[in-house]
């Protein structure tokens, strides 16, 4: 099981998810460019002592992503899709990917997932932060795979 975030816009939220992949002993792919500069200073603020216990792949583009990391199965977090999160049966060599916050993905990066969940929000949300999202998805996906 992975995580990638794809263009992340906002440091904060890299660094919570960057804190989540370290908890739970997966690895994050970053897939540049950023919308910050992403220095290792930046890294150590963002995710405080973590960024050192996670294991951080950066990629400079979306196709460099494809062609180094080659994920077996790609599934999109997005509140565009039909399937819940509940529903879908993951693998455990899925690599969960969340779009831009500001964006979610292009639909070059959506044609190129092998699927798509959606988090049910019953309450009448819009959306979750995109770290809150990831660690959801990422709860599920590990509870199912165990």
């Amino acid at each position: 099981m992975r995580l990638a975030v794809y263009q992340p816009d906002i440091a904060p939220n890299l660094g919570a998810m960057i804190r989540i992949c370290a908890c739970f002993g997966v690895p994050l792919d970053v897939i540049e460019p950023c919308g910050f500069p992403l220095s290792q200073k930046a890294l150590k603020r963002a995710a405080m002592d973590y960024a050192d216990r996670a294991d951080l792949c950066r990629h400079d583009s979306w196709p460099t992503y494809l062609a180094l990391a080659r994920p077996p199965r790609l599934v999109l977090l997005t509140t565009r899709s039909a399937t819940p999160l509940w529903q879908f049966r993951f693998r455990a060599g899925d690599t969960l990917l969340m779009g831009r916050e500001s964006a979610g993905v292009p639909a070059e990066v959506q044609q190129a997932c092998d699927a798509s969940v959606a988090i049910p929000m019953p309450g009448g949300g819009r959306s979750l932060n995109v770290a809150v999202a990831a660690g959801i998805a990422l709860a599920e996906a590990l509870r199912q795979t165990a």
